[in-house]
């Protein structure tokens, strides 16, 4: 890797799907995997293009039982482009020796590279170079260009440019017992000589795509004249292109490719909008151009600078591009909310879970339109939220767990251990605590923006119904004297029941139930921020009643939290009974297999069950310390009546610390987060094992089936709020920096309340300036006790506490 390049020099076939996957380009509305043009689907090679809310819903019958899925469908392959070389076969890099190779991604540009040279079986040497971007000028185009060179060779050659409609979901191998095959063809068609189009419906969901290309080819600048052949199907159409080239004489290959589903705005017919828009493409230079500018544009709001550890720097930028991929302002304008594994894979089935939790707080502060947009997603689906409630016989809304197009519960039923190769009962469905984080979504979105119109319109119904539901499941135990919520599973998803017992879920899940008595905190003051008409509009047309208010006040202060005893004092339990369950013997797992973080397939392969002892695959508790400040949880506990000393939290994280697999890539960041005043050195380290998660594909295979959303967009924010310490309090935001050594030269832009400011530190000093452009009004920013009113151009430099001690908070 070097500066914003990340380069493989060699072909291997065992990474090849890992490098397409890292590959990837994307706008926002859709993206393709890194795939080489010239390449068919198969073992090797995997070319998929998915888009933003392109769902469809199969059934398959498996021992009998009819087995519902919702996958993001891989769509028609608009890639195709292969060279014939004197009427043989297509070039293949399995036909031809490899003189050389690079394949290179361009992070500053989302743009995928290949240069190849290559000697086929009559002894012809040619070079060729493929560049490829998805356009984030126009969020229908995208754009492939050759450059062919004969090397010791003249003669007659032919490309082949495609539009492949027979295409399925089939990567990932656990899924592959499902139903893939998600599109019907409709048409192909062409528009003049130059243009193949091609359209299709999904099986269910029953919407279009069309996908339309522009193929040319060029020579000394100049137009070639080609022969063109015509072949189509109704789920395939190409164009063949034949020409002569010359020894050492460069030509020139373009194809332009339009994207519409019906989904989208402004359109009368999907086939005609993709004739039309690739008619009117511009050539490749000047695509490239407008793309260039827009991220270029993105790069001034989103870049990270981080002199000092350039290793970091180079992954944290990688991170912003492939976040970006999937959230940019093109996806504001459409009904998309953020796959955990992002648009460039198959795994999770495209879902929507939590993971958002983990990439907005980075979105927050530098692009807020785009989480508007994602926060609206789950408004839109908030309907389907409250029959699934009143189904499950609560009151008002009870997001699923994951989701697809209509916000029903996706989550499967059964699911694949890939270990033994039976199919388990899945009970994730529980985890209720998607909704506390929406909620918690929805409130620091406006602590960033101060967007009261949101909140007004959309998010205050969103958080007074996620408040009802909660104050719905918990029940009032009169021996505690305490609410109580049972046969939910917290975050840490290894236990989705008490040893022994035919009830799923658990009782008393501290992370769920700390989170409520924050939530039916705030429900009320979310209340008094909005207009009394509004209020009281909103409070008759939800029937929310002054007795529902002093329960959910009762809540706040009377939720119940389990404590037991370690050998260094008490700590929060995970859930109730926690302590009672068996230790495990990590050392002789951690010897008997190369990986532990998928530890309940492991035990579920030897007969045994992962409900039987302490563990856990993720953070579950230590969330709590992850999302809120040690000032934050002090007043919850205070608040709730229970003792909250200076050390539990240092005694909490290090007991679960012990007892967690990491099976998950988020734990990375919510343990970094947590250590980052606590354990510095090992909050780096689990910085940089994050960092790598992805590229390096510590997993050990799941990367290649889609990249993780919430790890990429979680480095981001722990440099932000974990490392530079940022938080917004009563209108204020504040910086308590911590590893001031690393952190020097740091320096990135960001918004805080329509304000533009760029944030550095050099030496001991942290530097914030409010840009005068587009300045939107005077913002507060803190360090400690000094707070600084900021105008429009204004800065101020803030005096760093010493190294030695912990920063405020």
């Amino acid at each position: 890797m070097q500066d914003f390049t990340i380069s493989y020099d060699h072909f291997d076939t065992g990474a090849e799907s890992l490098r397409e996957a890292l590959t990837s380009t994307g706008n926002g509305y859709f993206c393709t995997r890194g795939t080489a043009e010239w390449e068919d689907v198969g073992p090797v090679h995997y070319p998929g293009t998915y888009a933003h809310g392109g769902y469809n819903r199969e059934t398959t019958i498996m021992g009998g039982r009819p087995v519902h899925n919702e996958d993001l469908v891989n769509l028609s392959n608009w890639l195709v482009l292969k060279l014939r070389i004197e009427g043989e076969e297509a070039i293949r890099l399995a036909n031809v020796e490899i003189l050389s190779y690079e394949h290179s991604y361009d992070i500053r540009l989302a743009m995928v590279r290949r240069a190849v040279r290559f000697r086929d079986r009559a002894g012809r040497e040619t070079s060729l170079l493929s560049n490829r971007f998805v356009s984030m000028a126009h969020s229908h185009q995208a754009a492939i260009e050759w450059t062919i060179t004969p090397e010791n060779w003249s003669g007659h050659v032919e490309v082949i440019s495609a539009l492949d409609g027979r295409v399925s979901n089939q990567m990932v191998a656990r899924y592959r017992e499902l139903e893939g095959r998600h599109l019907n063809p409709v048409s192909p068609r062409t528009f003049g000589s130059e243009v193949i189009a091609l359209k299709a419906q999904t099986r269910q969901s029953n919407i279009y795509v069309s996908e339309a290309a522009r193929t040319r080819v060029f020579a000394d600048g100049e137009p070639l004249g080609v022969g063109r052949s015509l072949y189509q199907m109704e789920d395939y159409i190409q164009q063949v292109l034949a020409f002569d080239v010359e020894q050492g004489r460069p030509v020139r290959v373009e194809k332009l490719v339009s994207l519409f589903t019906s989904h989208d705005n402004a359109i009368s017919e999907t086939l005609i909008a993709a004739g039309r828009h690739v008619l009117r493409y511009p050539d490749f230079a000047d695509a490239l151009a407008e793309h260039t500018s827009a991220w270029t544009e993105l790069w001034d709001d989103c870049d990270v600078e981080l002199p000092r550890e350039p290793r970091a720097q180079l992954l944290l930028r990688f991170h912003v591009a492939h976040v970006l991929q999937v959230c940019s302002r093109h996806t504001a304008r459409h009904d998309a909310g953020v796959p955990a594994r992002g648009l460039n894979g198959e795994a999770y089935r495209g879902h929507v879970f939590w993971d958002e939790l983990y990439v907005y707080p980075f979105l927050n502060f530098r692009l807020p339109e785009i989480t508007r947009g994602l926060l609206m997603y789950r408004y839109r689906r908030l309907t389907e939220a409250r029959a699934a409630a009143a189904e499950a016989g609560y009151r008002g809304a009870m997001f699923p767990w994951q989701s697809g197009s209509d916000g029903t519960e996706e989550t499967q039923v059964v699911h694949l251990n890939p270990l033994s190769g039976q199919w388990d009962p899945d009970h994730s469905h529980n985890q209720r605590h998607v909704n506390a984080a929406i909620f918690y979504n929805v409130w620091h979105y406006y602590q960033a923006t101060d967007d009261l119109e949101f909140l007004r319109d959309y998010g205050a119904e969103l958080m007074l119904e996620i408040t009802r539901f909660w104050a719905s499941i918990a029940h009032f135990n009169p021996e505690h004297e305490r609410y109580e919520i049972h046969g939910v599973m917290g975050p840490d998803e290894f236990h989705e029941r008490h040893p022994g017992a035919e009830a799923d879920g658990l009782r008393n899940n501290a992370y769920t139930n700390v989170m409520v008595a924050w939530i039916t905190d705030t429900a009320p003051r979310v209340l008094d921020l909005l207009p009394a008409s509004r209020r009281t509009a909103l409070r008759a047309r939800l029937g929310l009643t002054d007795d529902e208010l002093r329960t959910w006040q009762d809540m706040s202060r009377r939720m119940f939290v389990p404590f037991h005893s370690s050998t260094d004092g008490d700590v929060i339990s995970q859930f109730e009974g926690y302590e009672e369950l068996i230790e495990l013997d990590w050392d002789r797992y951690r010897a008997a297999h190369p990986n532990i973080q998928r530890l309940d397939r492991i035990l579920k392969a030897e007969g045994d069950d992962p409900d039987r002892y302490q563990l856990a695959k993720q953070a579950d508790t230590v969330m709590l310390f992850f999302l809120f400040s040690p000032a934050e949880l002090r007043s919850l506990f205070e608040r709730l009546g229970y003792d909250y000393d200076p050390g539990i939290a240092a005694r909490t994280i290090d007991y679960y610390d012990r007892r967690t697999s990491h099976g998950s890539t988020l734990s990375l960041i919510t343990h970094a987060g947590v250590l980052a005043e606590l354990d510095p050195e090992s909050s780096w380290e689990r910085f940089m094992v994050a960092l790598e998660s992805d590229i390096s594909d510590v997993q050990g295979g799941t990367t290649k089936e889609g990249i993780h959303m919430g790890v990429m967009s979680g480095t981001l924010d722990l440099l932000q709020r974990g490392y530079l310490g940022s938080s917004v309090r009563d209108g204020v935001l504040y910086f308590a920096p911590r590893l001031i050594d690393r952190l020097d030269g740091v320096a990135f832009s960001m918004q805080f309340r329509g304000t533009s400011i760029r944030v550095s530190i050099k030496g001991e000093e942290l530097t914030v300036l409010a840009r005068a452009e587009g300045f939107r009004g005077p913002v507060q920013v803190g360090v400690g006790e000094e707070v600084r009113t900021l105008g429009a151009g204004d800065g101020w430099v803030f005096a760093l506490p010493p190294l030695s001690s912990p920063a405020p908070r």
